[in-house]
């Protein structure tokens, strides 16, 4: 199953590099795009939870990381008091298939 890093601009001009188990989070983000933070959130939430459940339907389980990397990303959120309008820039997305 190829997996996909995400690199995201916030708006703070910090960068991270975000892991998804599936390319499923293709459909929920798009290379280049600028979301307003809370709707990038709900994106990832529902991204990483199809992404997980593809892990599951493969596999058995689901995928802890994808877990790790949403928790992650809220506490960036949270921590990251940006004010009202900010938005991150999915700045590049990549898939890794091994």
């Amino acid at each position: 199953m190829p997996s996909v890093y995400f690199n995201v601009v916030w708006p703070d001009e910090s960068r991270s590099q975000c892991y998804s188990p599936s390319t499923i989070i293709k459909q929920f983000l798009v290379e280049g795009e600028s979301y307003e933070v809370q709707q990038f959130l709900t994106k990832v939430r529902e991204g990483l939870g199809e992404a997980s459940e593809r892990v599951r339907a493969k596999y058995g389980y689901s995928c802890s990381a994808a877990a790790d990397q949403l928790k992650t990303i809220e506490e960036l959120v949270a921590k990251g008091n940006f004010p009202p309008g900010s938005t991150v820039l999915v700045r590049r997305i990549t898939e890794n298939d091994l």
